[in-house]
């Protein structure tokens, strides 16, 4: 048994998305990052960056202590070598896979994430910030589409590169974007939607929390973090 300490975010989609594609089983902890479950002492031994997801497997491949796994770009491609799915062994095409895992993970998240918080959370708008995050994210969306011009998904089959974009792709009337601008994407974001694992991975999310995180009292919580708020 794998446990999953989650909230219904992106980056927590795309680790349910994998579960839910190949049945591993799997347990839902849930982390309340609005509460400022992200802080306790516990998870904090699993997630030293207050970050969720992080997962730990009781029962690894090598039979051995349990591992705990946070960042989750490691995590999907440590649950791809567990089951051996989602990844190609061929040597290409699995170096097309991660540097697509690497791309979202060190782009796409990130100024999506800079679009959602200046966009939909800052206490006051500032239009140059809104301006160059949703400016980088349609960029980023054109990139995606370009690479899916002449292929059903980012790289030969349906991939753990796939289930990274997919969840940063979901919010894009949040993000400023029109999706219809960018037809590949949008076919490829289509597809995705209409699986039968994600679904099911978005109607777990719904039993945890279909609240939004982000109020007066969790504002400081999500917001507020400096050097200080790192304890060791």
């Amino acid at each position: 048994m794998i446990e999953l300490y989650y909230w219904p975010t992106p980056n927590g989609h795309k680790i349910t998305m994998f579960f839910e594609e190949t049945g591993l089983p799997y347990e839902v902890m849930p982390i309340n990052i609005g509460r400022g479950d992200q802080f306790k002492p516990a998870f904090l031994e699993i997630a030293p960056n207050n970050r969720m997801p992080a997962i730990i497997d009781r029962t690894p491949a090598d039979g051995g202590e349990a591992i705990s796994i946070f960042e989750s770009g490691a995590i999907l491609l440590y649950l791809a070598e567990k089951t051996g799915r989602f990844l190609p062994k061929e040597t290409r095409e699995r170096a097309d896979v991660l540097q697509w895992l690497f791309w979202q993970v060190g782009g796409l998240g990130p100024m999506a994430g800079q679009n959602h918080h200046f966009v939909q959370y800052a206490p006051e708008p500032i239009p140059y910030a809104i301006d160059r995050y949703v400016d980088e994210t349609a960029r980023l969306y054109a990139v995606l589409n370009c690479r899916l011009e002449d292929r059903e998904f980012i790289v030969g089959g349906y991939s753990i590169a796939d289930m990274a974009c997919y969840p940063w792709i979901v919010p894009y009337q949040r993000q400023r974007q029109d999706i219809a601008d960018f037809p590949n994407l949008q076919r490829w974001f289509t597809a995705i939607k209409a699986r039968p694992a994600t679904q099911r991975a978005y109607d777990k999310g719904k039993t945890v929390s279909e609240a939004s995180v982000v109020n007066e009292g969790s504002r400081s919580i999500l917001f507020g973090q400096n050097a200080k708020t790192v304890k060791r």
